[in-house]
Protein backbone atom coordinates (compact mmCIF):
# COMPACT_ATOMS: atom_id res chain seq x y z
CA UNK A 1 0.00 0.00 0.00
CA UNK A 2 1.44 3.25 -0.71
CA UNK A 3 1.85 6.11 1.40
CA UNK A 4 -1.28 7.94 0.16
CA UNK A 5 -3.21 5.25 0.30
CA UNK A 6 -2.08 4.39 3.93
CA UNK A 7 -2.92 8.34 5.07
CA UNK A 8 -6.20 8.62 3.34
CA UNK A 9 -6.86 4.79 5.20
CA UNK A 10 -8.92 4.33 8.56
CA UNK A 11 -5.64 4.48 10.51
CA UNK A 12 -3.58 7.16 8.92
CA UNK A 13 -2.66 10.00 11.41
CA UNK A 14 -4.91 12.52 9.98
CA UNK A 15 -7.97 10.45 10.55
CA UNK A 16 -6.69 9.56 14.25
CA UNK A 17 -6.70 13.44 14.94
CA UNK A 18 -10.21 13.93 13.05
CA UNK A 19 -12.05 11.69 15.18
CA UNK A 20 -10.33 12.90 18.30
CA UNK A 21 -10.42 16.74 17.38
CA UNK A 22 -14.48 15.55 16.91
CA UNK A 23 -14.89 13.90 20.16
CA UNK A 24 -12.86 16.33 22.10
CA UNK A 25 -14.90 19.37 20.51
CA UNK A 26 -18.16 17.14 20.48
CA UNK A 27 -17.64 16.93 24.33
CA UNK A 28 -16.90 20.23 24.86
CA UNK A 29 -19.86 21.29 22.53
CA UNK A 30 -21.96 19.05 25.01
CA UNK A 31 -20.85 20.63 27.85
CA UNK A 32 -21.69 24.35 26.52
CA UNK A 33 -24.85 22.91 25.49
CA UNK A 34 -25.80 22.22 29.59
CA UNK A 35 -23.97 25.10 30.54
CA UNK A 36 -26.52 27.52 28.23
CA UNK A 37 -29.52 25.24 29.42
CA UNK A 38 -28.67 25.78 33.26
CA UNK A 39 -27.97 29.57 32.79
CA UNK A 40 -31.50 30.50 30.10
CA UNK A 41 -33.40 28.19 32.82
CA UNK A 42 -31.97 30.07 35.46
CA UNK A 43 -32.48 33.40 33.52
CA UNK A 44 -35.98 32.73 32.79
CA UNK A 45 -37.26 31.62 36.37
CA UNK A 46 -35.33 35.00 37.61
CA UNK A 47 -37.56 36.97 35.39
CA UNK A 48 -40.38 35.20 36.50
CA UNK A 49 -39.99 35.32 39.42
CA UNK A 50 -38.93 39.65 39.82
CA UNK A 51 -42.41 39.72 38.12
CA UNK A 52 -44.20 37.52 40.76
CA UNK A 53 -42.70 39.51 43.15
CA UNK A 54 -42.99 43.21 41.78
CA UNK A 55 -47.03 42.29 40.48
CA UNK A 56 -47.87 41.30 44.21
CA UNK A 57 -46.49 44.21 45.57
CA UNK A 58 -48.46 46.36 43.35
CA UNK A 59 -51.25 44.53 43.35
CA UNK A 60 -52.08 43.68 46.83
CA UNK A 61 -53.08 47.17 48.07
CA UNK A 62 -55.65 47.01 44.83
CA UNK A 63 -56.94 43.83 45.86
CA UNK A 64 -58.09 44.64 49.40
CA UNK A 65 -59.55 47.71 48.24
CA UNK A 66 -61.36 45.67 45.62
CA UNK A 67 -62.02 42.55 48.61
CA UNK A 68 -63.51 45.78 50.73
CA UNK A 69 -65.51 47.10 48.23
CA UNK A 70 -67.06 43.49 47.25
CA UNK A 71 -67.92 43.04 51.25
CA UNK A 72 -69.75 45.89 51.24
CA UNK A 73 -71.80 45.25 48.49
CA UNK A 74 -72.88 41.63 50.24
CA UNK A 75 -75.73 41.53 52.95
CA UNK A 76 -73.89 38.68 54.46
CA UNK A 77 -70.64 36.95 54.54
CA UNK A 78 -69.92 35.21 51.14
CA UNK A 79 -69.80 31.27 51.42
CA UNK A 80 -67.18 31.08 48.21
CA UNK A 81 -64.80 33.53 47.33
CA UNK A 82 -65.34 36.44 45.86
CA UNK A 83 -64.47 36.93 42.33
CA UNK A 84 -62.19 40.10 41.47
CA UNK A 85 -63.34 42.13 37.91
CA UNK A 86 -62.08 40.21 34.90
CA UNK A 87 -58.81 42.20 33.69
CA UNK A 88 -58.48 43.84 30.96
CA UNK A 89 -55.80 42.24 29.12
CA UNK A 90 -56.84 38.84 29.91
CA UNK A 91 -54.13 36.95 27.87
CA UNK A 92 -51.43 38.57 30.57
CA UNK A 93 -54.06 38.21 33.23
CA UNK A 94 -52.11 37.87 36.93
CA UNK A 95 -53.97 34.77 38.91
CA UNK A 96 -53.95 35.94 42.57
CA UNK A 97 -56.05 34.97 45.66
CA UNK A 98 -56.31 37.12 49.06
CA UNK A 99 -56.48 34.52 51.95
CA UNK A 100 -56.78 35.33 55.97
CA UNK A 101 -54.38 33.48 58.21
CA UNK A 102 -57.03 30.43 58.14
CA UNK A 103 -56.44 29.91 54.50
CA UNK A 104 -59.65 30.65 53.33
CA UNK A 105 -59.71 32.59 50.18
CA UNK A 106 -61.62 35.33 50.44
CA UNK A 107 -60.85 37.14 47.03
CA UNK A 108 -59.54 35.72 44.00
CA UNK A 109 -58.93 36.97 40.49
CA UNK A 110 -61.21 35.40 37.51
CA UNK A 111 -58.46 33.47 36.30
CA UNK A 112 -57.28 31.66 39.09
CA UNK A 113 -58.60 28.50 40.87
CA UNK A 114 -61.34 28.43 43.16
CA UNK A 115 -59.22 26.54 46.34
CA UNK A 116 -56.46 27.49 47.91
CA UNK A 117 -52.75 27.21 46.85
CA UNK A 118 -51.67 23.98 47.78
CA UNK A 119 -48.50 25.95 49.61
CA UNK A 120 -47.68 26.89 52.86
CA UNK A 121 -48.50 30.36 54.38
CA UNK A 122 -45.93 31.78 54.21
CA UNK A 123 -44.15 34.77 52.51
CA UNK A 124 -41.84 34.02 49.91
CA UNK A 125 -41.74 31.62 47.14
CA UNK A 126 -43.08 28.15 47.09
CA UNK A 127 -43.99 25.60 44.44
CA UNK A 128 -46.62 22.79 43.83
CA UNK A 129 -47.11 20.80 41.29
CA UNK A 130 -48.73 23.26 38.85
CA UNK A 131 -48.03 26.87 40.11
CA UNK A 132 -45.00 28.85 41.13
CA UNK A 133 -46.69 31.32 43.56
CA UNK A 134 -45.53 33.90 45.75
CA UNK A 135 -47.05 34.84 49.18
CA UNK A 136 -46.67 38.21 50.71
CA UNK A 137 -48.36 39.21 54.05
CA UNK A 138 -50.06 42.87 54.47
CA UNK A 139 -47.99 44.86 57.43
CA UNK A 140 -51.25 45.70 59.45
CA UNK A 141 -53.80 43.43 58.57
CA UNK A 142 -54.51 39.47 58.83
CA UNK A 143 -54.33 39.16 54.95
CA UNK A 144 -52.33 37.21 52.51
CA UNK A 145 -51.63 37.92 48.52
CA UNK A 146 -50.53 34.88 46.79
CA UNK A 147 -49.90 35.61 42.83
CA UNK A 148 -49.42 32.22 41.14
CA UNK A 149 -47.38 31.68 37.84
CA UNK A 150 -48.25 28.04 36.13
CA UNK A 151 -45.24 26.09 35.79
CA UNK A 152 -46.04 25.06 32.60
CA UNK A 153 -45.78 28.34 30.99
CA UNK A 154 -42.07 28.72 31.95
CA UNK A 155 -41.30 25.36 30.53
CA UNK A 156 -42.51 25.94 27.19
CA UNK A 157 -40.68 29.50 27.18
CA UNK A 158 -37.69 27.54 28.45
CA UNK A 159 -37.92 25.06 25.85
CA UNK A 160 -39.05 27.80 23.02
CA UNK A 161 -35.59 29.61 24.23
CA UNK A 162 -33.81 26.56 24.15
CA UNK A 163 -34.96 25.15 20.78
CA UNK A 164 -33.71 28.48 19.19
CA UNK A 165 -30.15 27.72 19.94
CA UNK A 166 -29.69 24.28 20.09
CA UNK A 167 -30.90 24.17 16.55
CA UNK A 168 -28.81 26.12 15.08
CA UNK A 169 -25.97 25.19 17.02
CA UNK A 170 -26.42 21.26 16.69
CA UNK A 171 -26.48 22.16 12.57
CA UNK A 172 -23.15 23.62 13.58
CA UNK A 173 -21.84 20.08 13.66
CA UNK A 174 -21.32 18.57 10.95
CA UNK A 175 -19.81 21.62 9.11
CA UNK A 176 -17.38 21.77 12.25
CA UNK A 177 -16.79 18.09 11.93
CA UNK A 178 -15.83 18.36 8.21
CA UNK A 179 -13.86 21.84 8.73
CA UNK A 180 -11.57 19.65 11.58
CA UNK A 181 -11.32 16.81 8.98
CA UNK A 182 -9.80 19.04 6.27
CA UNK A 183 -7.97 21.14 8.95
CA UNK A 184 -6.19 18.31 9.87
CA UNK A 185 -5.52 16.60 6.34
CA UNK A 186 -3.53 20.14 5.32
CA UNK A 187 -1.58 20.48 8.42
CA UNK A 188 -0.62 17.10 8.25
CA UNK A 189 0.05 17.23 4.76
CA UNK A 190 3.50 18.28 4.95
CA UNK A 191 4.52 15.17 6.81
CA UNK A 192 2.82 13.26 3.72
CA UNK A 193 5.48 15.21 1.68
CA UNK A 194 8.05 14.42 4.62
CA UNK A 195 7.28 10.90 4.00
CA UNK A 196 7.60 10.86 0.36
CA UNK A 197 10.95 12.27 0.49
CA UNK A 198 12.04 9.38 2.83
CA UNK A 199 10.75 7.07 0.92
CA UNK A 200 12.39 8.39 -2.24
CA UNK A 201 15.73 7.32 -0.48
CA UNK A 202 17.87 4.94 -1.80
CA UNK A 203 21.49 3.11 -1.35
CA UNK A 204 22.11 5.21 -4.58
CA UNK A 205 20.14 8.58 -3.49
CA UNK A 206 21.39 9.83 -0.38
CA UNK A 207 20.63 13.69 -0.55
CA UNK A 208 19.73 15.51 2.07
CA UNK A 209 15.85 15.71 2.63
CA UNK A 210 15.16 19.61 1.61
CA UNK A 211 11.15 20.84 2.75
CA UNK A 212 10.67 24.13 3.49
CA UNK A 213 8.26 25.31 5.63
CA UNK A 214 8.34 22.61 8.27
CA UNK A 215 7.04 23.30 11.68
CA UNK A 216 9.65 23.02 14.91
CA UNK A 217 9.25 19.49 15.51
CA UNK A 218 9.23 17.69 11.82
CA UNK A 219 11.89 20.04 11.31
CA UNK A 220 14.08 18.01 13.96
CA UNK A 221 12.97 15.09 12.47
CA UNK A 222 14.12 16.31 8.90
CA UNK A 223 17.40 17.45 10.45
CA UNK A 224 17.83 14.05 12.19
CA UNK A 225 17.43 12.38 8.52
CA UNK A 226 19.58 14.23 7.10
CA UNK A 227 22.08 13.15 9.20
CA UNK A 228 21.56 10.01 9.54
CA UNK A 229 21.82 9.80 5.31
CA UNK A 230 25.26 11.92 5.76
CA UNK A 231 26.83 9.15 7.99
CA UNK A 232 25.08 6.36 5.33
CA UNK A 233 26.55 8.23 2.65
CA UNK A 234 29.66 8.90 4.92
CA UNK A 235 29.75 5.23 5.14
CA UNK A 236 29.52 4.08 1.67
CA UNK A 237 32.45 6.24 0.63
CA UNK A 238 34.34 4.68 3.10
CA UNK A 239 33.44 1.28 1.68
CA UNK A 240 34.16 2.40 -1.77
CA UNK A 241 37.11 4.16 -1.09
CA UNK A 242 38.83 1.19 0.68
CA UNK A 243 37.27 -1.09 -2.29
CA UNK A 244 39.35 1.15 -4.30
CA UNK A 245 42.56 1.13 -2.57
CA UNK A 246 42.28 -2.69 -1.88
CA UNK A 247 42.37 -3.05 -5.63
CA UNK A 248 45.04 -0.34 -6.39
CA UNK A 249 47.47 -1.49 -3.68
CA UNK A 250 47.10 -5.01 -3.75
CA UNK A 251 46.91 -5.69 -7.29
CA UNK A 252 50.85 -5.25 -7.35
CA UNK A 253 52.25 -7.49 -4.33
CA UNK A 254 49.53 -10.19 -5.33
CA UNK A 255 50.66 -10.42 -9.02
CA UNK A 256 54.56 -10.29 -7.19
CA UNK A 257 54.04 -12.83 -4.96
CA UNK A 258 51.92 -15.23 -7.75
CA UNK A 259 55.03 -14.35 -10.01
CA UNK A 260 57.74 -15.61 -6.96
CA UNK A 261 56.03 -18.53 -5.96
CA UNK A 262 55.81 -19.59 -9.81
CA UNK A 263 59.20 -19.21 -10.00
CA UNK A 264 60.12 -21.00 -7.00
CA UNK A 265 58.30 -23.98 -8.54
CA UNK A 266 59.63 -23.90 -11.61
CA UNK A 267 63.56 -23.97 -10.45
CA UNK A 268 63.14 -26.56 -7.53
CA UNK A 269 62.10 -23.97 -4.84
CA UNK A 270 65.24 -21.65 -4.29
CA UNK A 271 66.19 -19.97 -1.51
CA UNK A 272 66.09 -16.50 -3.03
CA UNK A 273 62.67 -16.88 -4.98
CA UNK A 274 60.85 -18.07 -1.28
CA UNK A 275 62.14 -15.06 0.19
CA UNK A 276 61.55 -12.61 -2.71
CA UNK A 277 57.90 -14.39 -2.18
CA UNK A 278 57.94 -13.62 1.55
CA UNK A 279 58.85 -10.24 1.02
CA UNK A 280 56.12 -9.81 -1.36
CA UNK A 281 53.56 -11.26 1.10
CA UNK A 282 55.07 -8.95 3.86
CA UNK A 283 54.16 -6.13 1.84
CA UNK A 284 50.77 -7.52 1.01
CA UNK A 285 50.13 -7.45 4.80
CA UNK A 286 51.81 -3.83 5.51
CA UNK A 287 49.42 -3.00 2.56
CA UNK A 288 46.17 -4.25 3.78
CA UNK A 289 47.25 -2.95 6.93
CA UNK A 290 47.82 0.66 5.97
CA UNK A 291 44.62 0.52 4.10
CA UNK A 292 42.42 -1.33 6.91
CA UNK A 293 44.19 2.07 9.05
CA UNK A 294 43.02 4.73 6.26
CA UNK A 295 39.52 3.05 5.78
CA UNK A 296 39.07 3.21 9.98
CA UNK A 297 40.64 6.71 10.03
CA UNK A 298 38.26 7.82 7.26
CA UNK A 299 34.76 6.45 9.01
CA UNK A 300 35.30 8.21 12.62
CA UNK A 301 32.68 6.45 13.92
CA UNK A 302 34.85 4.15 15.58
CA UNK A 303 36.85 7.03 17.29
CA UNK A 304 36.44 7.79 21.37
CA UNK A 305 36.69 10.96 22.83
CA UNK A 306 38.81 10.51 26.03
CA UNK A 307 42.04 12.61 27.70
CA UNK A 308 45.10 11.47 26.32
CA UNK A 309 48.58 11.54 27.87
CA UNK A 310 51.05 12.59 25.05
CA UNK A 311 54.19 12.01 26.73
CA UNK A 312 52.77 7.99 27.68
CA UNK A 313 51.55 8.04 24.42
CA UNK A 314 55.11 8.89 22.22
CA UNK A 315 57.03 6.61 24.97
CA UNK A 316 54.62 3.91 24.06
CA UNK A 317 54.66 4.52 20.10
CA UNK A 318 58.98 4.90 20.84
CA UNK A 319 59.09 1.78 22.41
CA UNK A 320 57.43 -0.21 19.77
CA UNK A 321 60.16 0.84 17.27
CA UNK A 322 63.02 0.36 20.16
CA UNK A 323 62.10 -3.32 20.02
CA UNK A 324 64.16 -3.02 16.43
CA UNK A 325 67.80 -2.89 17.52
CA UNK A 326 68.08 -0.68 13.88
CA UNK A 327 66.16 1.86 15.43
CA UNK A 328 67.23 1.71 19.18
CA UNK A 329 70.63 4.69 18.32
CA UNK A 330 68.76 6.64 15.61
CA UNK A 331 65.30 7.17 17.45
CA UNK A 332 65.06 9.68 20.32
CA UNK A 333 62.28 10.80 22.47
CA UNK A 334 62.39 14.17 23.99
CA UNK A 335 59.32 15.30 26.58
CA UNK A 336 58.86 18.53 28.31
CA UNK A 337 60.11 18.81 32.02
CA UNK A 338 56.87 20.78 33.27
CA UNK A 339 53.41 18.00 33.07
CA UNK A 340 52.80 16.50 30.74
CA UNK A 341 50.30 18.04 28.05
CA UNK A 342 46.93 16.01 27.57
CA UNK A 343 44.86 16.13 24.59
CA UNK A 344 41.07 15.28 24.10
CA UNK A 345 40.89 12.24 21.24
CA UNK A 346 41.22 8.30 20.54
CA UNK A 347 44.62 7.01 21.69
CA UNK A 348 44.12 3.81 19.01
CA UNK A 349 44.41 6.49 16.25
CA UNK A 350 46.60 9.01 17.47
CA UNK A 351 49.18 6.17 17.95
CA UNK A 352 48.60 5.26 14.85
CA UNK A 353 49.20 8.89 13.08
CA UNK A 354 52.44 8.81 15.34
CA UNK A 355 53.38 5.27 14.35
CA UNK A 356 53.08 6.43 10.02
CA UNK A 357 55.17 9.67 10.85
CA UNK A 358 58.13 7.61 12.58
CA UNK A 359 58.02 4.74 10.01
CA UNK A 360 57.85 7.38 6.85
CA UNK A 361 61.27 9.73 8.69
CA UNK A 362 62.88 6.29 9.74
CA UNK A 363 62.29 5.32 5.85
CA UNK A 364 63.12 8.71 4.15
CA UNK A 365 65.94 9.55 6.49
CA UNK A 366 68.77 8.47 4.74
CA UNK A 367 69.93 6.41 8.40
CA UNK A 368 69.62 9.38 10.20
CA UNK A 369 68.55 10.57 13.49
CA UNK A 370 64.83 10.57 14.05
CA UNK A 371 63.02 12.86 17.08
CA UNK A 372 59.69 12.40 18.70
CA UNK A 373 59.24 15.28 20.94
CA UNK A 374 56.29 16.39 22.69
CA UNK A 375 56.08 19.94 23.40
CA UNK A 376 53.47 22.36 24.84
CA UNK A 377 50.56 22.77 24.83
CA UNK A 378 49.62 20.23 23.11
CA UNK A 379 51.60 18.92 20.01
CA UNK A 380 52.92 16.02 18.89
CA UNK A 381 56.38 16.35 16.75
CA UNK A 382 58.52 13.85 14.52
CA UNK A 383 61.27 15.39 13.19
CA UNK A 384 64.14 14.26 10.84
CA UNK A 385 67.35 15.58 9.57
CA UNK A 386 67.32 13.17 5.72
CA UNK A 387 67.44 15.42 2.71
CA UNK A 388 63.52 16.16 3.46
CA UNK A 389 61.44 16.97 0.33
CA UNK A 390 61.11 19.61 -2.42
CA UNK A 391 58.39 22.51 -1.81
CA UNK A 392 56.62 20.90 -4.62
CA UNK A 393 56.72 17.70 -3.20
CA UNK A 394 55.86 19.27 0.13
CA UNK A 395 52.58 19.78 -1.45
CA UNK A 396 51.69 16.79 -2.54
CA UNK A 397 52.46 14.68 0.48
CA UNK A 398 49.37 14.21 1.64
CA UNK A 399 47.82 12.99 -1.68
CA UNK A 400 47.34 9.11 -1.67
CA UNK A 401 49.22 6.61 -3.77
CA UNK A 402 51.59 9.11 -4.31
CA UNK A 403 55.14 7.80 -3.81
CA UNK A 404 58.39 10.59 -3.41
CA UNK A 405 61.08 7.82 -2.46
CA UNK A 406 63.51 6.96 -5.29
CA UNK A 407 63.50 3.46 -4.19
CA UNK A 408 59.50 2.98 -4.19
CA UNK A 409 59.53 1.56 -0.39
CA UNK A 410 56.57 3.03 0.69
CA UNK A 411 52.80 2.33 0.18
CA UNK A 412 51.93 6.40 -0.56
CA UNK A 413 48.99 5.88 2.11
CA UNK A 414 50.86 7.11 5.82
CA UNK A 415 50.76 10.74 5.22
CA UNK A 416 46.58 10.25 4.18
CA UNK A 417 46.31 8.42 7.03
CA UNK A 418 47.73 11.08 9.10
CA UNK A 419 46.05 13.77 7.73
CA UNK A 420 42.61 12.23 7.96
CA UNK A 421 43.17 11.29 11.60
CA UNK A 422 44.25 14.57 12.27
CA UNK A 423 41.32 16.01 10.50
CA UNK A 424 38.73 14.15 12.39
CA UNK A 425 40.58 15.44 15.67
CA UNK A 426 39.52 18.91 14.31
CA UNK A 427 43.31 19.26 15.18
CA UNK A 428 46.43 20.47 12.69
CA UNK A 429 49.06 18.86 10.31
CA UNK A 430 51.95 20.91 10.09
CA UNK A 431 54.48 20.09 7.87
CA UNK A 432 57.98 21.69 6.57
CA UNK A 433 61.33 20.92 5.39
CA UNK A 434 63.94 21.63 6.81
CA UNK A 435 62.90 22.03 10.30
CA UNK A 436 63.26 25.12 11.77
CA UNK A 437 67.37 25.68 12.60
CA UNK A 438 68.10 22.85 10.25
CA UNK A 439 70.21 22.58 7.11
CA UNK A 440 68.03 19.82 5.84
CA UNK A 441 65.21 17.31 6.88
CA UNK A 442 61.42 17.08 7.37
CA UNK A 443 59.24 17.56 10.64
CA UNK A 444 55.58 17.25 11.12
CA UNK A 445 53.69 18.63 13.49
CA UNK A 446 50.47 17.40 15.26
CA UNK A 447 48.65 20.18 16.88
CA UNK A 448 45.98 19.20 19.07
CA UNK A 449 43.59 20.23 21.27
CA UNK A 450 44.41 20.48 25.17
CA UNK A 451 41.38 18.50 27.14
Amino acid sequence: MSIAGRINGHDSLAGRLTRTLILWVGGVWLLCVFAVVWYVDREINHNFDNELVEVSHRMFDMAVQELDKLQHKGDAAPSVPLVAPKQLFSEDAVMYQVVDVHEHVLLRSAEAPIDAFDVPLAAGFANNQTWRIYTVRHPTLGLYFQVADPLDERRRALNRTLFGLIIPLGAVLPLLALVLRNVARTELRVLQELAGEIEKRSGADLRPITLPGLPQELRSVGDHVNSLLERLSQSLDVERALAANAAHELRTPLAAARLRLQTALDHDLKRDDVQGALQALQMLSHRTEKLLQLSRAESGASLTRARVDLVQLAGTVAQEFWQDPLNNERLKLKVPDSAAPVAFGDVDALAIALRNLVENALRYSGGGRVVIEVAAPCTLVVRDFGAGVSETQLKTLQQRHVRHGSDRAGYGLGLSIVGTIVEKHNAKLELTSPPAGAVQGFEARIVLRPA
